[in-house]
């Protein structure tokens, strides 16, 4: 049998330790990307540059760039109630409701 000098030895537990925070803080910045990514994947109900506007009386919706106002016959949302989503509370709120010409918020006959 051949015997050498050699022993078998552990890393120093520095490295390991460094090995492992490097990992971890690899692992936590590629979960926070994939979290404050998550909302980019919805489809926005403007583009950027733009707001959404509602018609007077109906559920019809258009963009309109930032710093212009609305076209005729259409009105901002009220402070608060703008849909930002495809889906989101407000976009779904307003496919039954709508703003009147004296700008009160009232339920649109029929649902839609």
């Amino acid at each position: 049998m051949r015997v050498t000098g050699r022993v078998h030895r552990p890393a120093p537990t520095g490295v390991n330790r460094a090995t492992r925070s490097v990992r971890s803080l690899v692992l936590a910045a590629a979960t926070a990307a994939a979290v404050l990514t998550g909302c980019s994947t919805q489809d926005a109900v403007c583009g950027g540059g733009e707001y959404p506007v509602m018609t007077i009386g109906g559920t019809g919706s258009t963009c309109v760039p930032d710093g212009e106002e609305p076209p005729e016959g259409y009105t901002r949302y009220p402070q608060g109630k703008v849909p930002e989503h495809v889906g989101d509370e407000w976009d779904t709120y307003w496919q039954t409701h709508t703003v009147d010409e004296d700008g009160k918020t009232v339920e649109v006959p029929g649902g839609e």
